[in-house]
């Protein structure tokens, strides 16, 4: 029986996922947080991925009831935004302790039970490759790390017979949408430095995450890659067209475009 673990189990890309796995008969284990619904179906284990001794936990369960992983998927992630200026060290930290330290903890622990031939998938953000812009900043470095950490994790695992691919999917229909309005009224009602750049931003940001896609479409793509004969690397999904653009342009014209629109 074909096992796979998938982080972030309840939200809704990891609930998507976990379904489309359910249907074509694998076997899912999924891990979230304390708290959450887990979809039904699967075996699920509380865990905190940015507190060891949980992933610890888990990793003793899934052992002893599987004893092997033919995949890890990583969905777990949290979104963020605020000014580099004025966003608070406990906030800019868990941004990186979950979508970076907790995908690098999960391998590091889960590794030794994938199978030869065993695939290990990164979800990360379309705003990973790009140059970040003004006040999603923190979450798109978060992002880029993690492809860096992705991209040596590949070479490394390959000579295991793993393979690791990466997800870049652009808005998508989940609860993240929902953080990522939360996130802009409260920047938008406490920025002292960016009153009237914030709201021009939230417009902005607001054209730009109506065109989503729903999760299913990334679970699809995870099916896809846990399937094919040689996975690639990088799978775009919904990608803007006019962030790409932008992130083609030199950087000092990059820098005048977004005083031009943002600046009173």
């Amino acid at each position: 029986m074909r096992t796979v673990l998938v982080t972030g189990a309840c939200g809704g890309m990891g609930r998507a996922i976990c379904a489309a796995l359910l249907e074509k008969q694998y076997t899912v284990y999924g891990i979230d947080r304390k708290g959450c619904k887990p979809p039904e179906g699967i075996r699920f284990a509380e865990c905190d991925v940015t507190v060891p001794a949980s992933i610890d936990a888990a990793f003793a369960r899934i052992q002893s009831e599987a004893g092997h992983l033919d995949a890890i998927v990583h969905t777990a992630g949290v979104y963020d935004l605020d000014s580099l200026l004025e966003m608070d060290e406990i906030r800019f930290t868990r941004m990186f302790e979950v979508n970076l330290f907790g995908v690098y903890r999960v391998n590091r622990t889960f590794a030794p039970l994938l199978c030869k031939g065993g695939r290990i998938i990164i979800t990360s953000s379309e705003l990973a490759p790009l140059d970040p812009l003004p006040f999603t900043g923190v979450y798109a470095v978060t992002k880029a790390a993690l492809e860096k950490y992705a991209y040596s994790l590949r070479m490394e695992a390959n000579l295991l017979g793993v393979s690791v691919s990466v997800i870049r999917p652009g808005a998508v229909r989940t609860g993240l949408l929902d953080d990522s309005t939360r996130a802009l009224d409260r920047f938008c009602e406490h920025t002292q430095l960016y009153r009237c750049n914030a709201q021009r931003f939230k417009k902005i940001v607001g054209s730009v995450e109506t065109r989503s896609v729903p999760p299913e479409i990334i679970a699809n793509t995870v099916c896809n890659v846990l399937t094919a004969g040689r996975p690639r690397y990088i799978y775009n999904i919904n990608r803007n067209p006019l962030l790409r653009l932008l992130s083609l342009l030199p950087d000092r014209l990059q820098v005048a475009i977004i005083r031009g629109i943002l600046k009173p």
